[in-house]
């Protein structure tokens, strides 16, 4: 099980020797007592600077670059599985990550080692050094957690050495670090208001943040948007050169259905229609999140012409998305969601409508606390019977005494229960769900934790995933 340092997942596991694990976790101490990677300072230059000094590693590989409000890492990871399908080395940069660090840097689908964590933490430290002392000797932080994180990626990647590198923004997309990067395709899924705060107070003004990782002459494989950030997208693409290929007029999710274990497909590119694809996952929106994942392939590997059918279906039967609609366990049936925004939210409820009957389904809810709570409850009331409200290990944790108040204003009194601590929460919530289950088996009968990636991250650990 993993630990906490100061409301932070600390990345020890008990695969990794006690020796290697001490080290990991200083390394991790060191890295995370910098600035967080929510709290970003606009620019490029300290990534860039770094990456200067060794030698440009991002330069050694062909990358795709994904940004979006919802959706980037399912995307990012069967990108990477199909990238990987055609035989094809790949690195996969995503954040955040469930239970290690080490989870973020992915080479060939797996996570680098601890021990080779370490390693790329060794080679870069003494340039990070440099420019960290350069940038405060003018007045200027020290690279951030994620910065730091963003450069090691790079160097793992160009040491691997991949072929290609997929690489998902941490947050935005101009001033983002990983956007150093010369990326000749780019994917940009569905933009919603969420990071106010950084982003801009807008639709507009964060559709242009996230339309900065479009680079000159790249393909844009764009999601269905709404049409303001449609607009605004397009609009920077078509000033770079850039080809776009849209959701909705170029691209479609032709077919769907509900399956046993996930879900069947077909979907139609510009090169053709792929059909009867099965895919693991549950969701309108993952197909959807598969269909940008297809089309960027075809642009990479084949120039954006057709694939090969039985490649394509074998790299999507591969496909999972850990903490994304996840079950983890059964009698009662329950699920790990990572929603923590009201578009989140919302698929969420339609894939719970569309993929499960329950009779009866108990939500275990924890927010952070510059997260819309109230709207994301809301759109959780309709499918559940109940609500256990609770707090991740975060700082920035919704206060559940206050999280309380807010769901008895939409659930009503006697539909809302609330917990401390995640384990209690559950521990509640199971027994809540069953406490209608005439059956005796759990038939029927569900809970839910959702509300934020921590949370969802901690659910599984708790549960044995970790």
């Amino acid at each position: 099980m993993s630990t906490r340092q100061n409301g932070r997942r600390r990345p020890t596991g008990p695969e990794v020797p006690a020796e290697v694990r001490a080290e990991l976790d200083s390394v991790y101490r060191s890295i995370i007592s910098r600035a967080p990677e929510h709290d970003i300072d606009p620019t490029l230059d300290r990534v860039a600077q770094v990456c200067e000094l060794l030698g440009d590693p991002q330069k050694a590989f062909r990358t795709i670059h994904l940004t979006g409000t919802n959706g980037k890492t399912s995307t990012a990871r069967m990108t990477e599985r199909l990238v990987r399908e055609h035989g094809l080395r790949t690195g996969r940069f995503t954040s955040p990550h469930l239970t290690s660090v080490t989870e973020r840097i992915a080479i060939d689908g797996e996570p680098i080692s601890a021990e080779r964590f370490i390693e790329v933490w060794k080679d870069v430290a003494p340039y990070v050094e440099m420019v960290d002392t350069s940038s405060q000797a003018a007045g200027g932080p020290r690279l951030s957690f994620f910065e730091v994180l963003t450069v090691m990626a790079f160097a793992a990647f160009a040491d691997a050495p991949v072929d290609v590198a997929i690489i998902e923004v941490g947050l935005g997309g101009r001033w983002d670090s990983t956007n150093v990067v010369d990326a000749e395709i780019a994917i940009i899924t569905p933009v919603a208001l969420d990071h106010q705060q950084w982003l801009g107070d807008t639709v507009e003004e964060i559709a242009a943040q996230k339309a900065g990782i479009v680079k000159d002459g790249a393909t844009l494989v764009l999601a269905q948007q709404d049409p303001i950030a449609e607009d605004v997208i397009v609009e920077i693409a078509a000033a770079r050169g850039a080809h776009v290929v849209r959701e909705g007029t170029d691209i479609e999710v032709a077919e769907r259905f509900a399956a046993v274990g996930g879900q069947l497909m077909s979907l139609r590119t510009p090169a053709g229609l792929y059909t009867e694809i099965f895919m693991p996952v549950y969701g309108a929106h993952q197909a959807h999140n598969a269909l940008l994942a297809l089309t960027a392939t075809e642009a990479l590997v084949s120039g954006g012409g057709a694939l090969d059918g039985d490649v394509v279906g074998a790299a999507f039967q591969g496909v999972d998305s850990p903490g994304r609609l996840e079950v983890v366990r059964r009698s009662p049936t329950i699920l790990v969601d990572a929603a923590h925004n009201a578009a989140g939210a919302r698929a969420l409820v339609d894939a719970i409508e569309e993929s499960f009957d329950f009779t009866r389904l108990v939500g275990v809810v924890g927010i952070l606390a510059d997260k819309d709570a109230e709207t994301i409850l809301s759109l959780l009331e309709p499918v559940l019977a109940e609500v256990v409200v609770t707090q991740s290990s975060s700082v920035r944790s919704h206060d559940v005494d206050d999280l309380e108040e807010i769901a008895v204003d939409i659930f009503g009194e006697d539909r809302v229960r609330s917990a401390g601590r995640l384990d209690e929460a559950i521990d509640v919530a199971a027994g809540r769900a069953e406490s209608e289950d005439l059956i005796g088996v759990g038939t029927g009968t569900g809970v839910l934790v959702t509300g934020s990636v921590i949370l969802a991250a901690e659910a599984r650990t708790l549960l044995g995933l970790a």
